[in-house]
């Protein structure tokens, strides 16, 4: 179903003074059955053509569209039909080096990487480390990975963790030390 739904054509105002038997003059420009009718006949060349300046399907089929659009809004400005079709080609192209250049434009933008950002190496490194921390953690007790995460991880004193655990403060002591113990046995052991 075309994008272009034909509509009635327009007849022109009959001038006072004409005769019946007299033929209508023919407003000037494209009608819009033409160019419904260079669309049913055009519109995969012209997609070939954008497919040419472009990299993908749904901008090539985005600038024909707009190509058909901005052509239908100029069609009286089109005053020999036989030049829809070219007029058409040349919008495609335009609208083609349009979208490029936005692209392009769009790359210059991006934000490029800080010189001391970590590298893809590093961050998978760091990924891995992450992992194996999360395995030994989970192979302690509960009491020692509780004193370690509220420690260590939620940043809160001895005497917090104290509290928040409702132990004493030797307890979170051992609980700790242990635990630290525990975790550079299990990851010593898995690198």
């Amino acid at each position: 179903m075309p994008v272009i739904a034909p509509m009635p054509a327009a007849r022109p105002a009959r001038i006072p003074g004409q005769r019946d038997g007299a033929d209508d003059a023919v407003p000037a420009g494209t009608t819009v059955d033409h160019l419904t009718e260079t669309y049913r006949a055009h519109y995969r060349s012209l997609l070939g053509l954008a497919a040419l300046l472009l990299d993908d399907t749904a901008s090539c089929e985005d600038v024909v569209q707009e190509a058909f659009i901005r052509v239908h809004s100029a069609r009286k400005r089109v005053r020999d039909p036989e030049k829809t079709l070219a007029y058409l080609r040349q919008t495609v192209v335009n609208l083609s080096r349009s979208a490029l250049r936005r692209r392009i434009l769009g790359l210059k933008l991006l934000s490029k990487p800080m010189p001391d950002m970590a590298s893809a190496e590093e961050g998978a490194y760091d990924q891995l480390e992450r992992d194996s921390l999360i395995k030994a953690m989970k192979g302690l007790q509960r009491r020692q990975r509780e004193v370690l995460v509220l420690r260590y991880f939620a940043d809160m004193t001895e005497a917090q963790v104290a509290e928040t655990l409702g132990i004493s403060l030797g307890s979170v002591k051992a609980y700790g030390s242990r635990g630290i113990a525990a975790l550079r046995l299990a990851m010593g052991a898995s690198a």
